[in-house]
């Protein structure tokens, strides 16, 4: 039998990732060091995919430039294949963010403009219709604009589709197809940015915003909570699954996606749900020990340890 495929469509563009060696302090400089390499969400999130034996398709849009370049690069090396468009006039879409010495986020920008304008118009492609007639799922992160995703999931009809929320920013593109998502992958930010949960004196409980996102319409979904309780729903059942403990945190960066990818593969090999958040957790929590947005997953051992950790 040949191994199942999945198509990613989204994010592929450059990480530029900044971590600081002293205490941030608003408005002064402070020293550390700057790293560059590719990532974005559904590109990272097939390269974890990549490694559990997942044939993956990526399609994206990036400029003729440099940056561009590295992403080929990486996506050759990860055995992904690209079906994506280069646009020589555009520049590839970049992530730049600044992290304490601890591996915490304090801001970030994107800077995807190219997602806006250019990622719609490959929906219509007939190479596009051609990449979702021949995978077993579909991967989509929030990376491109609503009326896009729309689009998209008209021509997924009868395809399990994944998504990826990105940001609390993001996330809300997904609103209008939360009913139609096999399963939705986000934070508790991303979960009340979703569910249009602004009160600062509000901090509802990832199981109450669980509750909330149902009534939503939407069927499944993972939401994280850094270091807390992972919060699954698969239909009406709520569960709650303890992540293991890293040894060391170096970078959060990725871990999301690498949760994502993870999670995807084991059920594209039957896995359950349960079961595949927690090989979806194992991945996290080794991607959070590295500084790269995508970790290497060949040390089998390493993982089954990882894996043995977690408690539901």
């Amino acid at each position: 039998m040949s191994p199942p495929r999945l198509l990613g469509i989204g994010g592929a563009h450059i990480d530029r990732r900044g971590t600081m060696s002293a205490e941030f302090i608003y408005g002064a400089s402070i020293p550390g060091h700057m790293m560059e390499e590719p990532g974005g969400g559904v590109f990272n999130a097939l390269r974890t995919a990549r490694q559990f034996q997942i044939e993956c398709a990526l399609l994206s849009v990036r400029g003729g430039d440099a940056a561009g370049e590295m992403v080929v690069n990486e996506l050759k090396r990860a055995g992904i294949s690209d079906l994506s468009s280069v646009f020589l006039d555009r520049t590839t879409a970049s992530y730049t963010a600044l992290l304490t010495s601890n591996g915490d986020v304090i801001a970030a920008l994107a800077d995807m403009s190219i997602y806006e304008s250019a990622l719609p118009r490959q929906i219509s492609r007939r190479k596009t219709r051609e990449a979702i007639a021949e995978c077993d799922a579909v991967l989509l992160d929030a990376n491109m604009p609503q009326d896009a995703i729309m689009r998209l999931m008209l021509r997924c009809e009868g395809k399990p589709v994944y998504a990826i929320a990105i940001s609390p920013s993001k996330a809300v593109r997904l609103r209008p197809i939360l009913n139609q998502l096999t399963c939705l992958f986000l934070n508790q930010r991303e979960a009340r940015a979703l569910l249009a949960i602004d009160d600062e004196n509000s901090n509802p409980h990832s199981h109450d915003l669980a509750l909330k996102l149902v009534k939503s319409g939407l069927k499944n979904c993972v939401i994280t909570n850094g270091e807390h309780d992972v919060c699954v729903v698969i239909g009406t059942q709520i569960s709650m699954i303890s992540p293991p403990k890293a040894e060391c945190v170096v970078d959060v960066t990725g871990a999301g996606d690498a949760m994502a990818g993870a999670t995807i593969a084991a059920l594209l090999k039957n896995s359950d749900m349960i079961e595949a958040v927690r090989y979806g957790l194992a991945a996290a929590a080794l991607t959070v020990e590295t500084a790269r947005a995508s970790a290497d997953f060949s040390n089998i051992d390493r993982f089954t340890q990882m894996l043995a950790k977690i408690k539901q």
